[in-house]
């Protein structure tokens, strides 16, 4: 009976001992390996996901000057869309006028470890400091529609209008819209170097017209209500003014406000330059004379192509220049995009 027992009790023990068995081996093994996936579309290759010449996310930064003005609008968007097609994320930011904010931005860009950063300075000599801490960092540095003027700091290339032309066009038409005669202003944002250029080309030109004076240049900020101000300053204190050039549109909108204000429609002509759809309707209307056209979709799209091109290995010109061509009523007269009247 008592052997009996005895059997019993192993035969119950057996089942117990094999469940501890396969605890133990289940602790002690690896998990089986996943089956590898079964065929499916092609993707291509992960994107990279750091820095520059890292295994890294291909990632641009780009900081314009103003995304309010919506020729940097266009710009960013066209950067945005060629980033796209050539593998990159492009993230457009603003530095608001501001050149200490665009350097916090330039350091943001430079702790995501960037592929490359694109500028449109907010001060073209201040923006020096944001430059060198991104070639230290090893990011290149492009530079789009304003160019920096530090020359401490490394610029890969500069992609741009040719805006020193461009002035000489503007010059063109402020003796064309005047007669070549009277008192000229000129509403500024030197703190561009673009501008400088623009400003520059203009006052060469009107030099050679000795029937034309320039009497005052006043800073509108890029604004369309700075610029009111300013027009309104230069309506006040030259009741006589002939004609006002502006260096952007926002600018010559104000222009126009302070001149329709002030009742002198038709006495004082506007010389912009740009080429918003809104300042082509003014050229079609009589308010703007006419404007060297720029294409902010182009620059944008250089730039990417420029960093495509530079990343490949292949030589880049420090310097791209894409040509304006003077917009006056004779051009709006035949635009589609312009409202009929």
């Amino acid at each position: 009976m008592l052997r009996r027992s005895r059997a019993f009790a192993q035969i119950m023990a057996l089942p117990m001992m094999a469940l501890t068995l396969a605890a133990l081996q289940g602790c002690n093994s690896n998990p089986p390996p996943t089956p590898a996936p079964g065929p499916g579309p092609t993707t291509g290759a992960a994107p990279p996901t750091g820095g520059a010449g890292s295994a890294a996310k291909k990632t641009i930064g780009v900081s314009v000057l103003t995304l309010e003005n919506p020729f940097f609008k266009i710009m960013g968007d066209a950067m945005k869309a060629e980033g796209e097609k050539n593998g990159f994320e492009v993230i457009v930011t603003a530095g608001d006028k501001d050149a200490a904010k665009q350097k916090d931005q330039v350091n943001d860009f430079i702790v995501k470890k960037v592929s490359a950063i694109v500028l449109c300075p907010c001060d073209s000599r201040a923006v020096g400091a944001a430059i060198s801490a991104a070639n230290t960092a090893g990011i290149p540095v492009f530079t789009a529609d304003i160019a920096s003027l530090d020359t401490a700091s490394k610029v890969v290339s500069h992609i741009a209008t040719d805006n020193y032309e461009g002035g000489k066009l503007a010059g063109k038409a402020m003796i064309d819209a005047t007669g070549g005669k009277g008192k000229v202003a000129i509403i500024d944002f030197p703190e561009a170097e673009s501008v400088q250029q623009r400003t520059k080309g203009f006052k060469e030109v009107l030099a050679g017209a000795k029937g034309l004076q320039i009497v005052s240049t006043l800073d509108g900020r890029a604004t369309r209500d700075d610029a009111y101000k300013a027009a309104q300053d230069i309506l006040q204190k030259n009741p006589d003014i002939a004609g006002i050039f502006c260096i952007n549109d926002p600018t010559a909108f104000g222009a126009v406000a302070a001149i329709e204000k002030a009742g002198r429609q038709g006495k004082v002509k506007v010389i912009s330059f740009d080429g918003q759809l809104e300042a082509k309707q003014a050229v079609k209307d009589g308010k703007i004379y006419g404007e060297p056209i720029q294409y902010p979709d182009k620059i944008g799209q250089m730039t990417i192509q420029s960093i495509v091109k530079y990343m490949a290995g292949e030589k880049v010109d420090p310097q791209q220049l894409i040509p304006t061509t003077l917009y006056t009523k004779v051009e709006a007269d035949k635009d589609p995009d312009l409202v009929k009247k």
